[in-house]
């Protein structure tokens, strides 16, 4: 993804969609200062219904605090109503080694679900300077574990992967589904560039 470019949707069958063009609202200072901001966890940006910005169809900000926990407000456009509260809780933090996301849509209950599998990340980890070493020659190196599994009342809810976002479940808005995208793609992790990392 890239600022102004496509949140695709992924349904069961495999097809896709186009929910939204996604588009940074980078602050006061522009994109050095978004970048920064960005390393604490901080994301803002805009989904709109087309490429030419004509209808804003939601709005993605992140709750003041920071730490290891970020909370990303979506919100509805034009009224502004809160669509979804979506959580990030960085990995190797309260004795877990994995992210954990969070997402909870307006009159729902929770679905959460944890980076990848434990044992594939200790693999990663294990190898982190053989990966180091051939990053020196090729730009190719696996990146780690992304699969997030997202589970609401024991059921299968979503499913992220690195080609987009599986959605098994019924019932949910897809400028939620849009939003999340953009955020998990935005955390593409330190090997990888995130859509939303770059100067201008």
């Amino acid at each position: 993804m890239r600022n102004g470019s496509e949140a695709p949707g992924a349904v069961e069958d495999g097809s896709a969609w186009t929910v939204a063009h996604v588009e940074r609202a980078l602050p006061p200072g522009g994109a050095e200062k978004y970048r920064k901001a960005r390393k604490d966890g901080t994301r803002e940006f805009d989904l709109w219904a087309d490429p030419y910005r004509a209808q804003r169809v939601a709005r993605v900000v992140t709750q003041p605090g920071g730490g290891r926990v970020a909370a990303y407000e979506v919100f509805g456009g034009p009224a502004g109503e809160q669509l979804a509260l979506i959580t990030r809780q960085k990995a190797f933090t309260r004795g877990r080694i994995r992210a954990r996301w969070s997402v909870q849509q307006t009159g729902q209950r929770a679905a959460t679900g944890v980076k990848g599998r434990v044992f594939w990340h200790c693999v990663w980890w294990l190898l982190l300077p053989f990966w180091v070493f051939i990053a020196f020659g090729s730009p190719d190196v696996p990146r780690i574990p992304v699969r997030t599994r997202f589970r609401r009342e024991g059921q299968r809810a979503l499913d992220w992967r690195s080609d987009g976002l599986d959605v098994p479940s019924d019932g949910w808005d897809p400028r939620v589904l849009a939003a999340l995208v953009a955020l998990m793609s935005s955390h593409a992790g330190f090997v990888k560039d995130s859509w939303d990392d770059y100067r201008v």
